[in-house]
């Protein structure tokens, strides 16, 4: 069963470019391997960490969108756990909440349908006299 999911990972802030790319490549090559497909990587550049993380205050976010099976992400996992540049990475699983969101778009598209629907004279007749009696105390 092929599942979505989003790997962010945070690098040093002081790795170039070139190795950058290398290690982006490196994973991307192990993806393949182990049945999965690399959907997009998203180099999201140097930003500010919200806390410090091994003495570093800034990180270099690397998003990776990856498409497979578990043995996929325990793979990549395992590799940025022994990378020594990669200061932090966190795997969210997003098909089920794609799905979820689906579902509640259609419901509400629904609704929009059944209230955009035009009103007939008859209900608008049925509906004006009850609005105009007044209430009784």
């Amino acid at each position: 069963m092929k599942r979505t999911y989003e790997l962010m990972f945070i690098v040093r802030p002081d790795m170039t470019d070139e190795d950058l790319d290398k290690l982006i490549s490196t994973l991307q090559s192990v993806v393949p391997g182990t049945g999965g497909t690399v959907i997009r990587v998203d180099k999201m550049g140097k930003r500010r960490l919200a806390y410090t993380v091994r003495r570093f205050h800034d990180g270099i976010y690397v998003l990776m969108v990856v498409e497979g099976g578990g043995p996929v992400m325990h793979e990549l996992e395992r590799r940025l756990r022994v990378t020594e540049p990669v200061i932090k990475f966190l795997t969210v699983r997003v098909d089920e909440e794609q799905k979820r969101l689906d579902k509640i778009k259609k419901l509400r598209d629904a609704k929009k349908k059944v209230s955009a629907q035009p009103v007939t004279p008859a209900a608008e007749e049925a509906a004006a006299p009850a609005a105009e009696t007044p209430a009784t105390v």
